[in-house]
């Protein structure tokens, strides 16, 4: 065992990570060259033709049985179509990110008010989002109020991709941390400091909490709720909407009012099952726009 375990790794370290690698930077110059309009396009019909047909759609299609029990077959597989094309011009997009500016024809802000109480309150703050519209245009809300931020980023186990989403990401104002226990500590120093922090708070944590999601206990992280408990600082919802092709709104909902009480798990319990109502509430508008690839639910 120990032998193939080593030849794995180094077959994944010379020829998998390397290939995978080539094959992102690839793609990345193939969209990076043609307009936003274009790429979004032409990735988005890709995967609307491709992704259904791939294994992962099997997942989708058992997440959202669970979450619209009252559709039928044929919708299912239309929010499942419309989501793999959302996906595609997600990806498709992402080279072009950098370039977003807020509060332009393509990137309306709305709601700005609600996250510029954060600047004035001496506390800091903490925003959350999900996997929604194209989730990657979040990495601008450091832009929209006009503040250094922090976020904790999942890590792409391939070093070739990771090193190309940093690049893609280095128009983030503040700073990304890796997940992990040291990304944590990092993250709850910045708060302590008075910082600014996002959160992607819509994925499964087999070792989380379990919060109602559409009607149905989900094992949830309680991070956002542990860290708003001792920081007592204010949560501000944020939703990524993509309006129509490459085009977005970025809205900034009042905060979630904390109240804390002698029984830190009751509270961390009841402000995470407000945050999974919100993002209940927007995926239940535009069900398409979100990742069902995710295995949110145990069976």
């Amino acid at each position: 065992m120990p032998e193939r375990s080593a030849f794995y790794q180094a077959r994944q370290k010379y020829v998998s990570h390397p290939l995978q690698g080539l094959g992102a930077y690839f793609l990345f110059g193939f969209f990076r060259i043609m307009p936003i309009d274009l790429a979004s396009k032409i990735g988005g019909s890709l995967l609307r033709t491709i992704g259904p047909k791939l294994g992962q759609s099997k997942k989708a299609r058992n997440n959202l049985v669970k979450a619209f029990p009252e559709k039928s077959a044929a919708e299912i597989e239309t929010i499942i179509t419309d989501m793999w094309e959302n996906l595609g011009r997600s990806v498709a997009e992402i080279p072009h990110l950098p370039n977003l500016v807020c509060g332009s024809s393509r990137l309306e802000i709305v709601g700005l008010e609600n996250g510029l109480v954060t600047k004035s309150d001496n506390k800091p703050g903490l925003f959350f989002t999900g996997h929604i519209g194209n989730w990657e245009v979040s990495t601008k809300i450091g832009d929209a109020l006009d503040m250094d931020m922090m976020t904790i980023y999942r890590a792409p186990d391939n070093p070739w991709v990771d090193k190309l989403f940093k690049s893609v990401r280095r128009g983030f104002r503040g700073e990304l941390v890796p997940k992990g226990s040291k990304g944590a500590r990092k993250f709850a120093s910045f708060l302590k400091r008075g910082g600014h922090a996002a959160m992607l708070v819509d994925q499964k944590l087999n070792n989380g909490i379990a919060v109602p999601f559409f009607g149905r206990d989900a094992m949830t992280a309680p991070a956002l709720a542990q860290f708003a408990l001792r920081y007592e600082c204010p949560v501000i919802p944020i939703r990524v909407e993509r309006l129509k092709g490459a085009y977005f709104r970025m809205t900034f909902y009042p905060d979630i009012q904390i109240s804390k009480t002698d029984d830190p798990k009751a509270d961390t319990l009841r402000i995470m099952t407000d945050v999974n109502a919100i993002m209940e509430n927007w995926i239940r508008e535009r069900p398409a726009q979100w990742l069902w690839l995710h295995k949110r639910w145990p069976n």
